[in-house]
C-alpha cells in the first residue's frame, strides 16, 4: 500500500502566514502540521510515502523530513506546480503509485480518536481487495464540503461538491483509500468550473462502479481542517488539551515509528536532542523512555 501527502496550494486563508511558509509547515501546538497526517498514513501501516508540495516549499518539507529513515519509512518528494485539484495528486504520482492500491491524506488534516488504526487497517485490507473507502463527518457548515447524500438504511446515494442546498451535514473529509486505479480514473475527470480535478468527481467514478465504501467517524474521532486561522488555534488548543491533561504525545512519528518497531528507542532519543530544549523534544523522550 503506499501513500500520498498532498501538501500544496497557497493557503491564501491564512494570509499573510502564508505568504513566507507552507500552510502544512505552520505549528499545530508543539510541532508542525505535516506530522499529523504523515502520523495517521504510518498508523495504518504505509512506510512507502510521497509527498506531493510546492516548487518553493519542496526543499523545507526535504529539510524537514528527509528520506524518511528516521522514521523507519521511506518518503519521496514531488511538486504540484499549481494547485490544480485533489485528484492531481494521483496524476502527479502515477509513477509512484504504479497500479498499486494508495492512500491520500490532505496536509492540513488532523485525525485523532481510539481505535482509528482499526478502521485505518480495514480500509487498507478493503483498498487491497479493490473497494475504496473514504471517511464522513458531521459538520455544521455544509456547504464548505463535499457532502455525502444517503437513503434511510445509510446507504450513498450521492456525493455532491460545495453544494448550495446539502442533502447532508456529512461531509467528505481529507483521507481516502483507493485500489489501483486511482491515476487511471483522475486521468479520466474533466476540470471543473473553477479548473480543479476535484476529488469528488474522482470519489464519484468509485461510487458509479458500486466500489465505494464511506465510513462514518462517530463523535468518538476528531476530525480538523486546519486552513483558516480560527481552526488552526482550535486544533492546537485541542492538542494542548490532550497533551496536558492526559500526558501523551499526539500524532507524533517517532512515537508512532517506535511503537510499531521500526525504529529504535535510540533513534528516538537523536531526534529528540536534535529538537533541543523544545517541549516536543523533551515528550517524546520522555514518551519513549516509559514504552518498552
Amino acid at each position: 500500500m503506499k501513500g500520498i501527502i498532498l501538501a500544496g496550494g497557497s493557503g491564501t486563508r491564512l494570509y499573510p502566514l502564508t505568504l513566507v511558509s507552507s500552510k502544512q509547515l505552520l505549528p499545530v501546538y508543539d510541532k508542525p502540521m505535516i506530522f499529523y497526517p504523515l502520523s495517521v498514513l504510518m498508523e495504518a501501516d504505509i512506510r512507502d510515502i510521497l509527498i506531493i508540495s510546492t516548487p518553493q516549499d519542496n526543499e523545507k518539507f526535504i529539510q524537514l523530513l528527509g528520506d524518511g529513515s528516521k522514521y523507519g519509512i521511506k518518503l519521496t518528494y514531488e511538486i504540484q506546480p499549481s494547485p490544480d485539484g485533489l485528484a492531481q495528486a494521483f496524476i502527479i504520482g502515477e509513477k509512484f503509485i504504479n497500479n498499486e492500491p494508495c492512500a491520500m491524506i490532505l496536509g492540513d488534516n488532523i485525525f485523532c480518536g481510539m481505535g482509528l488504526n482499526k478502521i485505518l487497517n480495514a480500509a487498507v485490507k478493503d483498498a487491497e481487495n479493490g473497494v475504496s473507502t473514504i471517511f464522513a463527518y458531521h459538520v455544521n457548515d455544509p456547504q464548505r464540503f463535499g457532502i455525502v447524500e444517503f437513503d434511510s438504511n445509510m446507504n450513498v446515494l450521492s456525493i455532491e461538491e460545495k453544494p448550495a442546498l446539502p442533502k447532508s451535514n456529512y461531509c467528505v473529509t481529507g483521507l481516502y483509500f483507493y485500489d489501483g486505479h486511482s491515476s487511471e480514473f483522475a486521468k479520466k475527470i474533466v476540470p471543473s468550473d473553477r479548473g480543479e480535478l476535484e476529488i469528488t468527481d474522482l470519489n464519484n467514478i468509485y461510487l458509479k462502479q458500486n466500489k465505494l465504501k464511506v465510513k462514518l467517524l462517530d463523535t468518538g474521532f476528531v476530525w480538523m481542517d486546519t486552513g483558516t486561522f480560527d481552526s488552526l488555534m482550535d486544533a492546537s488548543i485541542y492538542v494542548q488539551t490532550i497533551s496536558k491533561h492526559q500526558d501523551v504525545v499526539i500524532c507524533s512519528p517517532e512515537l508512532v515509528a517506535f511503537s510499531k518497531g521500526w525504529i529504535t528507542k535510540e533513534m528516538i532519543f537523536a531526534s529528540a536532542d536534535k529538537y533541543g530544549k523544545s517541549p516536543y523534544g523533551k515528550a517524546i523522550r520522555k514518551a519513549a523512555e516509559m514504552m518498552r
